[in-house]
This record gives structure tokens, C-alpha cells and sequence, in this order.
């Protein structure tokens, strides 16, 4: 294996010792590419890494992903297998019956305490079951994200990865902010900022994101997630844009909103506070605070203008695959003590979703020695375009 992926995978073993785990199973595709490597649009079809204490691990996915699984990860071909095309979509068999079997004849077939991934988005009640009644000697419990936790911290390769990442971020949103215009149909808008996502820049070639174009429009602004439709925009409304810039999986949010045409007072002013609490946050981030440290100056600012927020700040980013581009570890919140570290990235967003109207300005950051580095760029305010 390549040096990187030899010392995550060291890590991860250093974290299952010190929580009892004799062996991991692995759906997770972001802790899949973070171990192996392996990348390609197979993770909506039952495949599973196998990570003993100790020995080789094993690459079980679909025959026909497992043919060229060698293209992506950085494995040896014995240990990549595929199981049977007529295992796929039935009702009296299931693929992990055969990864059973298959981790049974190598030997894993013993009293094991092995972790598996209880949040993951591709591990389905039968996948587990499968695995839970044809391996019974196992006990199997969930690692809450194990290798997500070894994730968090980004080598020196990995924060070029997400500077390349904020840098189409920051294009894409200005190609975003550009095309809005009164009668410009929303999947329009939406099809500039795929096409920038995809492009990239100059030294960083884009890539698909885990999550699609989120345009919060209108009175729709109060509602945060929401995708697009054929709905053409108008004088004096908001456009909320959250997107992210991608490159080889790296992900780098960035949000911000857009007044078409002169703003609503009540925009205006939400507007200013999410942008003054976006700043007190930054600036309270840095090696050896508690994540919930840098949350009260955020409240504190809300208090004063009769505010409250109950979702949380931001999170941790780094590697992602649909349909999440968040870590699923650390979340910025008033009750998160995680301690910051140099190297870990979040995805900081000071989102207000008030009644017919929202307010959304994000910036990926990265922890450095002396505080953080803002790997995206748009100027941090309401940004106001002319309705003509």
C-alpha cells in the first residue's frame, strides 16, 4: 500500500486498540477512499472494507465494481472480491450472505468484538443482519464513526486537497452570484454552478459534490435544504446559494445570500447579524479551544437582538460522498468540548431561517498554529445585485 494510506491505516488500528475492537467492517465510501482509495459510484450497491486488528484487510463489493476496483484502490488483487451478479435485489438471499461465508473460510470466523458503522448512509438493516447471523461468533458493536474520529485531523496533503477545494469554491459561488437575474429560471442558475463545480480551476480539477445546488429562494429562504425547480427568479427577492467546491473528494462548503433588487429591512438586519456572528467565530477559533468555546460570542450577539439559533454552527469536512459532504464527528455547538487541533476543517455557517425569509453566510476553514485558515471567498455580507 502507499505510505499515506499504510499510516491511516496504522491510525485506525491505534483507535481500534484503545476501543477494544479486534476488527472494523468499513460501508462508509469516504472512509473507504481514506483507507484504500478506492472511488467510483458503487457504494448504492452492498460492499463492505474488512479491517482486522491485524493481517490484510478485505475489499468485498459487486462482481462487476470489483473487476476494476484496482483502477482506484490501492490494494493487492487477492484481497479485492467480488460477490455474484444474481445476489443483487433479492428477496432469499443477500450479498453480505456471501461476504459471510467468504470472511468465514479466511479464518474470521472466531469471537471477535468487531465495530461497525451504525450511522453510515449504505448500511441497510439486511446488510447488517446478513452479517449479524451469518458470522454469530462475532459480537458486533457500533464504533460511532471510528475512522471518521482518525478522519478529523488532515495531514499536510490532505489541506492542499482542501485549499484546491476552497479555491473552486470560491469560483463557483462568484459564477452563482454572477447568473442571478430577474427571469432567470432557478435550474438554470443551478446548471451554471454544476458546470463550475465541475470545471474547476486552474491547479484543481473539479468534481461532483456530495450534496446538489441548495437555492433557497423567496419567501422559501426561511427553509434551508432545499434544491431547485423551474421557478424564474424576481425583483426584490433572496436567493440563498449553499454549494461546495470539490476536488479528488475534498470538500469545501461555502454559502451566501443574495438580495435581487433592494433587500427587506428585516433581511437587512438578519443579514448584519449573521455576518458580525460569522466573525466572532472565526476569530474565537484556534489550537486548544473547546469547540463549544467558540459558540458564546455567537449566542451572546443573538441575545442582544432578540435572537436564538438552534442548530448548530457548523462541522467537520473533509472527504465526502453523497449524500453528505459533513464528517459526522465534531459539530460547532454549545455543547461539543472536542478540543481544536491544527489541521482539522470545518464547515462553518451562520445560517438565520426566520418567517418567509433566511440569511445564510458560510466559509470552510482550516485550524492552523495561530488560528484558522478561510479556504473559501465572497465578500462575507448580504450581497446586493441590481434587479434590472
Amino acid at each position: 500500500m502507499a505510505e499515506d494510506h499504510v499510516s491511516r491505516l496504522a491510525a485506525t488500528r491505534e483507535r481500534m486498540r484503545a476501543h477494544g475492537f479486534d476488527a472494523l467492517v468499513v460501508v462508509d465510501p469516504a472512509n473507504l477512499h481514506y483507507l484504500t482509495g478506492y472511488d467510483a459510484w458503487s457504494f448504492y450497491m452492498p460492499q463492505l472494507l474488512f479491517v482486522p486488528l491485524e493481517g490484510d484487510v478485505l475489499f468485498i463489493t459487486r462482481h462487476m465494481d470489483a473487476v476494476g476496483a484496482h483502477r482506484t484502490a490501492d490494494l493487492p488483487p487477492d484481497q479485492i472480491l467480488g460477490y455474484p451478479e444474481d445476489l443483487i435485489h433479492r428477496r432469499d438471499r443477500h450479498p453480505f450472505d456471501w461476504a459471510a461465508t467468504q470472511l468465514r473460510d479466511r479464518g474470521h470466523a472466531t469471537a471477535m468484538r468487531v465495530g461497525y458503522e451504525g450511522e453510515a448512509h449504505f448500511f441497510s438493516p439486511r446488510s447488517f443482519a446478513a452479517l449479524a447471523q451469518g458470522l454469530p461468533e462475532w459480537t458486533m458493536v457500533d464504533d460511532h464513526d471510528l475512522v471518521g474520529w482518525v478522519r478529523l485531523v488532515k495531514s499536510p496533503a490532505e489541506l492542499e486537497l482542501m485549499r484546491g477545494a476552497g479555491r473552486i469554491a470560491s469560483a463557483v459561488m462568484a459564477a452563482g452570484i454572477d447568473a442571478i437575474r430577474v427571469g432567470v429560471p432557478q435550474h438554470e442558475l443551478a446548471a451554471v454552478i454544476q458546470a463550475a463545480q465541475a470545471r474547476g480551476v486552474d491547479g484543481a480539477a473539479g468534481d461532483y459534490p456530495s450534496i446538489v445546488p441548495l437555492l433557497p429562494t423567496a419567501e422559501a429562504a426561511d427553509t434551508p435544504h432545499l434544491t431547485w425547480s423551474a421557478r424564474r427568479l424576481v425583483a426584490d427577492e433572496g436567493v440563498s446559494l449553499e454549494l461546495a467546491g470539490v476536488h479528488r473528494r475534498y470538500h469545501a462548503p461555502l454559502a451566501r445570500t443574495v438580495s435581487l433588487g433592494r433587500p427587506s429591512r428585516e433581511l437587512d438586519r438578519i443579514a448584519g447579524v449573521t455576518a458580525d456572528g460569522l466573525e466572532l467565530v472565526l476569530g474565537a477559533m484556534r489550537p486548544g479551544v473547546q469547540v463549544r468555546e467558540v459558540v458564546s460570542g455567537w449566542t451572546s450577539l443573538l441575545a442582544r437582538a432578540g435572537l436564538e439559533k438552534e442548530s448548530r454552527l457548523g462541522y467537520s469536512v473533509g472527504i465526502g460522498y453523497p449524500p453528505d459532504w459533513g464528517e459526522r464527528t465534531v459539530s460547532i455547538r454549545d455543547d461539543d468540548e472536542t478540543v481544536l487541533e491544527a489541521g482539522m476543517c470545518f464547515h462553518v455557517i451562520a445560517g438565520m431561517w426566520m418567517r418567509d425569509y433566511g440569511c445564510e453566510i458560510s466559509e470552510t476553514v482550516a485550524v492552523a498554529d495561530d488560528g484558522i485558515e478561510v479556504l473559501t471567498s465572497a465578500p462575507r455580507q448580504l450581497i446586493v445585485k441590481e434587479a434590472a
